[in-house]
């Protein structure tokens, strides 16, 4: 568990959101986020969900929170330059879109949203971000537990009336 946080009470209950575009890559981040759960011991629950690419991500991800059953919500995508449009307004969209759904929910909504400035399908790229995925989705769970915890240390309990 992480110092400086109250034990969870309950479980800790997690969404994850991940962009179907170069999905052999992006997978690699769901592997890091519940490996890094496993690795702090935590009986948590993680509801995977698969979209199209990632201009759909924000809005799944605030309709999620909205449930109120999610401690945060991870999102992660690749959003490389296809030569067709300009992947950086893309990806500047993802990412604001992920942070005002979290700032309207109140929810934790972290970002594996990754934009390379220059990707190559080749063997060298793919496994270096096969490796880097994993290790940012390592780095999403630690987030993702530290603001559950800090959610919680946050959120009062009620007082029982002295009679």
């Amino acid at each position: 568990m992480l110092k400086g946080s109250r034990a969870m009470t309950k479980s800790p209950k997690f969404a994850f959101i991940k962009a179907q575009w170069h999905a052999d890559i992006v997978d690699q981040a769901l592997i890091g986020f519940q490996d890094q759960l496993a690795d702090f011991g935590l009986d948590a629950a993680v509801d995977v969900f698969d979209v199209p690419g990632a201009f759909e991500m924000p809005l799944l991800a605030q309709k999620l929170a909205a449930t109120g059953e999610y401690d945060a919500i991870a999102a992660a995508a690749l959003v490389v330059d296809g030569g067709i449009y300009r992947h950086d307004f893309v990806a500047q969209a993802v990412v604001s879109g992920l942070m005002e759904a979290g700032l309207k929910t109140g929810v934790p909504v972290l970002s594996v949203s990754l934009t390379p400035h220059h990707f190559q399908p080749s063997e060298e790229h793919q496994t270096f971000y096969h490796a880097h995925f994993v290790k940012k989705g390592r780095e999403a769970a630690q987030a993702a537990v530290r603001m559950a915890n800090l959610y919680r240390d946050l959120t009062p309990t009620p007082v029982e009336a002295v009679a």
